[in-house]
């Protein structure tokens, strides 16, 4: 498909009081990605990290500058809140250097971030929410599924991120229907062994890659 997988623990789940150990002990176990959803910001011992910020705000243009100087690797917006100005948005996203992506809820059609990724200056990742955006721990929403499909249907080398519900019971799921960057919280942060489990879900995609 042209897609690598990128495992992404999400950082909502991590120890607050120690959020830089936190993020060196998760790319030490094989993390490609932490995932902040603005709660925590580039510190000096994890330079080198990519840290994909979902924005989960009413007005994500204001965000991009002190993202972009704190240091954010990708920005990520959602499109129910940026009909209006989405084209300059993605515009001062690459300009600050960060990678520009787009977020839908569940209740929202696909249909509404095609123009942003088939326009001359696109988002590059799409994030279809797994489950009700705001807090951890909630039930993957396995009907969000048709999304990915149809996205990877469509875009075959989009990155396509889901975040919500996702650990060892529900990866081969959303690797099957297409999706490549996993966002992972309690699954990761609570296991025994979160080596393994951010092991066990790249296996599960690049292993569903092959079938394509």
């Amino acid at each position: 498909m042209g897609v690598t997988p990128k495992i992404a623990p999400s950082m909502l789940s991590s120890d607050f009081a120690n959020l830089a150990s936190e993020a060196k002990r998760m790319l030490d176990f094989g993390a490609d990605w932490l995932h902040m959803d603005i709660m925590a910001l580039r510190s000096e011992p994890n330079h080198w990290a990519y840290l994909d910020c979902h924005l989960m705000v009413t007005n994500p243009i204001d965000y991009v500058e002190p993202l972009g100087k704190a240091g954010a690797s990708g920005f990520t917006f959602h499109v129910e809140v940026s009909k209006e100005n989405w084209q300059e948005l993605i515009q001062k996203i690459k300009l600050k250097g960060m990678r520009p992506g787009v977020a839908l809820k569940p209740g929202t059609p696909i249909e509404e971030v095609y123009p942003l990724i088939n326009s001359k200056n696109p988002v590059e990742m799409v994030l279809v929410m797994t489950v009700e955006p705001g807090f951890g721990g909630q039930k993957f929403m396995p009907e969000m599924m048709d999304k990915v499909r149809v996205l990877r249907n469509k875009y075959p080398s989009l990155d396509i991120e889901v975040d919500g519900g996702l650990g060892p019971s529900t990866i081969d799921v959303a690797a099957s229907a297409g999706a490549n960057c996993i966002v992972a919280g309690s699954s990761v942060f609570g296991a025994p062994e979160p080596a393994a489990v951010i092991s066990l879900m790249r296996k599960s995609v690049l292993e569903n890659q092959e079938k394509c």
